[in-house]
């Protein structure tokens, strides 16, 4: 990689050092260099302004720098930074538990706090897989997940995704096998996946759903009734239903969480990205009382061994608690539908493009997916030319912007999209 011509002294002393996310570094163009950020936008070194189509891979949705989640950190740092969670507590980590519990999915009364979402899922996993084992189910080792699914980059969270399409697909041979089904979409389907239910739930432990849409696996969206229906077959066959609502928790699909479109009640929650606001990284496990209640004894092995050394960091605390304030006071809803029909209305005359299979758009999501075959990521430079941050995967350009976006930016965004891809067609 070679950096872009004037460019900071930092950048060019750094650079040669830092191994980055997601990219082939012996061919990828160099990154970005980045001074500042403010409201829906991204400062570059050389001065250009960025529109954020995605929010900082979908976690900054109350835009950058907010006063009042800054507030919040900066008042929390003058008195106490990071003390372990192991032994001890702190109010802001036991206040933003309370709140979780409350605005969660009913039912879903113990949180438990990571790092990141990725995390989240791995003790999602582990809490599964010890839960049974406390009761003396010890075959139920094994989970049902989905096609196209995506679940993080930990060992574990991988083992869930799709092991022939994820981007973890080197490791297919590496990971634990589960069982992959496609989203059942009709009745022969959901017959389909009971089937193999009925035959193999004794070894299954949970069912594991991005709910609504499943994200970096390619956007790709199912109906509340399919989502309800893998909600009764997971409950018919007493199998735990864990909800990664990492991407889609805290309105992202119009509803606080998706699972509330289905009136699906999870037994393990998993959140982060949008919990913080994006300003630090963040990531909670939330179990049913039931789940809890199987760890409860006199032995020390049944309890969860699990605890990260930055787990309820006191700053991402405050982030997250100031960020809840702000989904409280701010009408999300309002938001979330102007900028569905923004999309819809801005994305839609991508439909006539050549190359351009579908356009759908749930919530503040929006996506045009392409033929497969060509190169999604030679797009993403166009993009840069044409003042916005956006970055194509797989066979899809998609946008999940700051949820405070305004119709100006929003417009930017999509008519963005229609000419780069109107010029690479």
């Amino acid at each position: 990689m070679t950096e872009p011509s004037d460019t900071p002294t930092w950048y060019g002393r750094g650079l040669p050092h830092v191994w980055l996310p997601y990219c082939q570094m012996k061919v990828a163009p160099p990154p970005l260099p980045v001074v500042r950020t403010h409201g829906c936008r991204i400062v570059l070194a050389d001065g250009r302004e960025l529109i954020d189509g995605i929010a900082s891979w979908w976690s900054v949705c109350h835009g950058y720098n907010h006063p009042y989640i800054r507030e919040a950190v900066e008042r929390q740092l003058a008195t106490m930074p990071h003390v372990m969670f192991g032994g001890l507590a702190h109010e802001p980590a036991l206040t933003l538990a309370s709140r979780l519990s409350a605005m969660a999915p009913p039912g879903l009364s113990r949180v438990f706090f990571t790092d990141s979402g990725s995390i989240a899922v791995e003790v999602a996993l582990k809490m599964t897989l010890q839960y049974w084992l406390n009761k003396g189910r010890t075959r139920k080792t094994r989970f049902l997940c989905f096609s196209d699914g995506y679940h993080g980059d930990t060992l574990g969270a991988m083992a869930v995704s799709d092991p022939a399409r994820s981007m973890h697909k080197a490791f297919r041979e590496v990971v634990p096998r589960h069982f992959v089904v496609d989203v059942p979409s009709g009745a022969a389907s959901f017959a389909d996946v009971d089937r193999i239910l009925d035959e193999h739930a004794h070894e299954i432990a949970a069912m594991i759903v991005e709910p609504l849409v499943q994200g970096a696996g390619g956007m790709r969206f199912h109906s509340p009734e399919a989502l309800s229906g893998l909600h009764r077959l997971a409950k018919d066959h007493d199998l735990l239903f864990i909800a990664d609502e990492i991407a889609t928790g805290f309105w992202r699909t119009g509803y606080r969480f998706a699972c509330e479109s289905a009136g699906a009640r999870p037994d393990i929650l998993c959140v982060g990205k949008a919990l913080t606001g994006g300003t630090l990284t963040m990531g909670a496990t939330l179990a049913a009382e039931h789940v809890f209640e199987a760890f409860l004894s006199d032995d020390w092995d049944a309890a969860l061994m699990h605890g990260p050394t930055f787990m309820a960091n006191p700053l991402a605390c405050a982030a997250a608690n100031a960020s809840l304030d702000l989904f409280e006071r701010e009408p999300k809803e309002g938001r979330v539908r102007r900028i569905e029909a923004r999309l819809r209305e801005g994305l839609e005359p991508c439909r006539r493009l050549p190359g351009v299979v579908d356009v759908r758009v749930r919530g503040a999501i929006g996506v045009v997916q392409l033929a497969e075959g060509g190169d999604v990521y030679a797009l993403r430079p166009r993009f840069v030319e044409q003042g916005v941050w956006i970055r194509p995967f797989k066979d899809v350009v998609y946008l999940m912007p700051p949820l405070v976006i305004d119709d100006a930016e929003l417009e930017i965004l999509t008519g963005a999209i229609r000419r780069v891809l109107e010029e690479a067609r």
